[in-house]
């Protein structure tokens, strides 16, 4: 997510003039095959909508990606994979990478790719479990769940010793905030999930609460991400 799409000068649509609400799943695949998706929420109830950035996702990997993902080591776990770009450059570089993501529309485009992908849940059984090398969190995916805690320790528990974490941050200032964020597509509009924004300033006190270090804390241009260390 990541909340850095562009802003939709609109007004916020209510959501008693849409009709009921689909499952985020349902929402996000409509997005993924091409319908223009609003996310509402990410700067509060009151604020306009993003627009939600699906072609950058769906195109090869960026150069700020490439050089986030230069990070990446071993055996990788791309959380959220969506449709798969960062996957799929991984696995271009001759690296191994699984990619998982609740949506199975994301994970049908990630296999397009001729990347591995399961439609999964990070706190579902997964393969390797305490062996993966690493573990990415792209495009804000720190957010998953609205606890940004819970979900590392869950990833705790899937690294081997000394594996890491490598994630898009907020800028610093942002503290953390969670949102109740929804989706709208295809003229619908999904009903509430959590999402959680940590500004760069508060990763290293979330690291120590979930059993891992800063090991990196820098900036491609206006994108801030971080490394972290199983300890």
């Amino acid at each position: 997510m990541g909340g850095r799409g562009r802003r939709v000068g609109l007004p916020v649509t209510s959501p008693e003039a849409l009709p009921a609400t689909p499952v985020f799943a349902e929402a996000y695949r409509h997005a993924l095959r091409g319908e223009p998706c609003l996310v509402h929420g990410v700067d509060g109830v009151d604020r306009p909508p993003h627009r939600l950035p699906l072609a950058a996702w769906s195109a090869a990997a960026r150069s700020s990606d490439r050089r986030l993902l230069a990070h990446c080591v071993g055996a990788t776990l791309d959380i959220g994979c969506g449709p798969g770009r960062m996957s799929e450059h991984l696995a271009q570089r001759g690296g191994s990478v699984l990619g998982i993501d609740v949506v199975a529309e994301a994970v049908r485009q990630t296999r397009a790719r001729g990347v591995g992908a399961l439609v999964r849940d990070v706190f579902d059984p997964l393969p390797g479990e305490g062996r993966w090398d690493t573990a990415l969190l792209a495009d804000g995916n720190l957010g998953i769940g609205g606890d940004p805690a819970r979900l590392l320790r869950r990833i705790h528990q899937l690294l081997a010793p000394h594996g890491r974490v490598v994630a898009d941050v907020a800028a610093p200032g942002a503290g953390v905030r969670t949102r109740e964020v929804t989706l709208e597509c295809a003229g619908r509009r999904s009903e509430p999930f959590p999402w959680t924004f940590v500004g760069a300033e508060r990763v290293g006190s979330l690291a120590v609460l979930t059993g891992f270090s800063v090991t990196l804390l820098d900036r491609i241009g206006a994108r801030w991400f971080v490394v972290l260390e199983k300890v």
